[in-house]
């Protein structure tokens, strides 16, 4: 597992990165930059990486998780409900992989603003 900073604007979370294969690929192309876009109470933006479907890829995730949408290609980061969402979880547009979970309170993400300029970098390139 691999920690990370995920910084937008003056607003950052730490989370740590699955064993996933697909988590594995990201972590090796770290630092990556984006543009955020919101939906619901999630962050979402466009990377650089090419992954399918995992086999335990789902729409129905827990506060905090990260996943992977492959349609985007997109690194999303859920703290709460979105526009799909039937309760007070968050639900993905389609299934995800999960790549990992924010460490803190991921509530904090409700101040990233759409467009900021975000990155995802490993905790040891952050000085």
């Amino acid at each position: 597992m691999q920690e990370i900073l995920i910084t937008a604007g003056h607003i950052y979370v730490r989370a740590v990165l699955s064993n996933s294969p697909t988590a594995r690929e990201i972590g090796k192309v770290l630092p990556i930059h984006g543009i955020t876009q919101t939906w619901g109470e999630e962050v979402y933006f466009t990377i650089p990486i090419r992954a399918e479907l995992e086999p335990d890829a789902r729409q129905d995730i827990e506060v905090g998780e990260l996943g992977y949408w492959p349609t985007g290609p997109a690194f999303c980061i859920f703290f709460g409900p979105t526009p799909a969402s039937t309760g007070g979880k968050p639900r993905a547009y389609s299934p995800v992989n999960i790549i990992g979970r924010v460490s803190g309170d991921p509530s904090v993400l409700k101040d990233v603003p759409e467009g900021a300029v975000v990155v995802v970098q490993a905790v040891e390139e952050h000085p």
